[in-house]
């Protein structure tokens, strides 16, 4: 049994202790605490609290997403191509890891409130920029260590499993820590409902993807996502239905129900991660090469693309139906000193778990071409990749659809504060266009030919090819 068990793990099939897939997941909950507080806060941070027009703040997520489209593959490319004595892809946990805690800290200077417009608006430009870019130098690398700890599918499964839990850790501490914590910064009272609604459609997450291996089991791959986008939307459906013809405060309990559900049906998205290693693997099938660090720079830039569509599509459309951010009853205080607060203590605990990942993570499969991957043959690869091509689409839309109520998720709870344009529009964005992107992701999901038969067949194909 151990002959068999050396023999896998030379060919790269290696089973991994829980202290290695914790300290890998404790890295997705570190860039997390950095990540949600930019998805969810940031809109409201700028249009609340700097008080930017919401078309200039649209137009600024938008051009740094589109900057990032560029600048994904450029760090994919750089780090495919080395090998730094720390690790080909945990070196920058750490070189990345520490300007990374530094802009954060920088995204919400509580002085920039008392500066002149001119200078707010720069100084959103740069440190927003500068914060995104820097995040893509941690975030591919993080991403591309999945791939190079073990080929073996059940493994890569469990650690899709554990970085996920440790993902929404991070995404549940934020939603509703950080208006807690704004609160608490202001010395005012706490909005539970506000908090419990910002953070409840987490909680699937601490259920279902502990249990991924055995619902795989049960459904099958495709049938636990199918499972998944029906409950979710039965949940945007409820709350549709509440928001638009009841109290949504009287019916407090069936809406916390309801956002759940949601939850589970954006849980695909968090899913989606465990299909690049399958991709990569592919690749590795038909060109020798193992490109995890490229093919995780593109998952980045769609999954990036869908978070751009969102920050953009929501304020441009809310501020053009009339409803002004800075104008109406604000969904959270504004005081600065409370925002730079919350934001800074995420950004230093971020830090220190960047540091436990790459202490427990480690890199068994590793390689770097014999001559450098020029961005023609990236190109070359997407378009021979009828896998990677539907990764990609299922990313962009499935996340756009987890952004796209992410800001206006704050305002639902109080819904009937404002006006009637503005509640439709509060619905538009927090149930129905998520809804109607689910139904896309499930025929997308369908389309989406890897097999975990197939996969095992392409596992032996690579591992017969490596005992020649």
């Amino acid at each position: 049994m151990e002959t068999n068990n050396s023999t896998s793990e030379a060919n790269g099939f290696y089973k991994l202790t829980w202290l290695q897939r914790i300290g890998f997941g404790s890295g997705d909950l570190a860039q997390n605490l950095i990540f949600q507080t930019v998805a969810c806060y940031l809109m409201i941070y700028l249009t609340t609290v700097l008080k930017l027009n919401p078309a200039f703040v649209s137009g600024l997520i938008l051009t740094v997403r589109l900057i990032d489209c560029f600048w994904s593959p450029v760090v994919g490319r750089y780090i495919d191509n080395r090998n730094p004595k720390l690790g080909k892809y945990r070196t920058y946990l750490l070189y990345g890891g520490i300007p990374l805690t530094v802009a954060a800290c920088l995204l919400m200077l509580p002085q920039v409130a008392t500066w002149s417009m001119g200078m707010k608006l720069v100084y959103a430009t740069v440190s927003y920029t500068v914060l995104s870019m820097i995040y893509s130098v941690v975030n591919i690398p993080y991403g591309s260590i999945m791939a190079s700890m073990t080929r073996d599918n059940d493994e890569v499964l469990i650690l899709t499993s554990t970085r996920m839990v440790c993902a929404n850790i991070g995404q549940i501490i934020v939603q509703a820590g950080f208006p807690i914590g704004l609160a608490m910064c202001i010395h005012s009272a706490i909005d539970w409902n506000q908090a419990t609604f910002m953070a409840i459609g987490t909680i699937p997450a601490f259920v279902i993807l502990p249990s991924l291996p055995i619902l795989k089991k049960w459904f099958g791959k495709k049938g636990l996502y199918y499972l998944l986008l029906a409950i979710g939307l039965i949940g945007f459906a409820i709350l549709f239905t509440i928001g638009k013809f009841f109290d949504v405060q009287e019916y407090n309990t069936l809406v916390q129900i309801a956002k759940v559900m949601t939850g589970v049906g954006l849980l695909v998205g968090s899913l989606m991660w465990a299909l690049v290693p399958e991709v990569i693997t592919e690749a590795e099938y038909r060109t020798g090469n193992r490109p995890a660090a490229t093919f995780n720079a593109l998952a980045g830039v769609a999954f990036k693309a869908g978070f751009s569509i969102a920050g953009w599509i929501t304020p441009l459309v809310m501020g053009w139906i009339g409803f002004n951010f800075a104008s109406e009853q604000s969904a959270l205080p504004t005081d600065p000193m409370a925002w730079f607060t919350v934001t800074s203590l995420f950004a230093i605990v971020g830090f220190v778990l960047l540091l436990l990942c790459f202490m427990g993570s480690g890199e068994n499969i590793t390689t770097t071409p014999e001559k450098p991957v020029s961005f023609g043959e990236m190109w070359q690869d997407f378009k021979a990749s009828k896998c990677l091509q539907l990764v990609l689409s299922i990313f962009v839309v499935v996340f756009l659809a987890s952004f796209i109520s992410g800001p206006v998720n704050a305002y639902y709870p109080k819904l009937a504060n404002y006006s009637e344009i503005a509640q439709n529009a509060i619905l538009w964005f927090t149930c129905i266009i998520p809804a109607l992107l689910l139904l896309v992701v499930g025929y997308l999901v369908y389309k989406y030919p890897l097999t975990d038969e197939k996969l095992d067949e392409i596992n032996r194909e690579i591992e017969a090819r490596h005992k020649k």
